[in-house]
């Protein structure tokens, strides 16, 4: 390669480095949109979960938990809808073999006269999963969905699911440790009875 062509390629290459850094940048796209939510519509009028009570002076751990209330999609504060009253808590997943053998009594439970008001909380589950397997276990008690942990946080949930707890009129908050996972109705009506006595 003689020098004129030497000269004339380092020539080309320096002009189209030149081209390359002030040719104008597309915008920055920022941030890459969430993909939109499923329309889960159809899944909640199959479900026909009981609305989420309302009430006030619930557990201070959970003043500042939000959840889904999976009847109709709305933003709840927590403790205002297990406040007021005794409120048995089972926090429960999908992917939980035993939390589905309980659903169905805690549900049989929460038909009964005598029995105290019964709130469900899902975590770490899709909510489509959750409403389609309420609708097939013909669970309909009030069920929240705990998108962001908050209730998790607030009730130091164990890794072994399901967990329950009572929630007594007063706000405070007893895990019930035995039975850890209930078998049958009269279970369920002997733990409120003995880690709830009066306090309803």
């Amino acid at each position: 390669m003689t020098a004129r062509a030497r000269w004339v390629l380092v020539a080309v290459v320096l002009l189209v480095a030149g081209v390359v850094a002030v040719w104008p940048r597309g915008a920055d796209p920022g941030p890459v949109a969430a993909p939109p939510e499923p329309d889960l519509t159809a899944a909640r009028v199959a479900a026909a979960l009981e609305p989420c009570p309302v009430g006030a002076g619930g557990p201070t751990a959970l003043r500042e938990a939000r959840a889904e209330c999976l009847a109709d999609g709305s933003r709840v504060v927590v403790s205002n809808v297990l406040g007021g009253r005794a409120v048995l808590v089972n926090v429960w997943a999908t992917w939980c073999p035993p939390c589905r053998d309980e659903l169905p009594l805690l549900a049989e439970y929460a038909a009964s006269p005598d029995a105290v008001d019964v709130v469900g909380v899902a975590i770490k589950s899709p909510p489509k999963d959750v409403l389609d397997l309420l609708h097939t276990l013909d669970v309909r008690f009030p069920n929240l969905l705990d998108r962001d942990g908050s209730v998790e946080r607030g009730l130091k949930v164990p890794d072994a699911l399901p967990a329950s707890y009572l929630v007594a009129a007063d706000g405070t908050v007893t895990f019930i440790g035995q039975p850890r996972v209930f078998r049958g109705v009269d279970d369920i009506r002997e733990a409120v009875s003995r880690y709830l006595g009066g306090a309803r």
